[in-house]
């Protein structure tokens, strides 16, 4: 018995399914623990929207590679 079952329209479950218009990529990072979260911040508002925990280099090379950008294009948060 399948509970979960992707349909045919079903989207990549690795992209992340926001609206980015108005939004640039960011990456907030704790400067006592260290913790990285990849995101995006609003421009206008300021809020910053999670998209995935960032642990090792391989995690945000995935981000990078999932949401199309480059190292260059990511803001750093403190």
């Amino acid at each position: 018995m399948r509970f979960f079952r992707r349909g045919k329209g079903a989207s990549d479950p690795r992209k992340p399914s926001l609206d980015l218009t108005g939004k640039t990529p960011a990456v907030r990072a704790s400067i006592c623990t260290g913790e990285q979260v990849a995101g995006f911040k609003d421009t206008q508002t300021g809020r910053f929207t999670e998209v995935m925990l960032i642990r090792t280099e391989a995690d945000f090379e995935e981000f990078l590679q999932t949401c199309g950008l480059t190292a260059e294009q990511v803001e750093r948060i403190y």
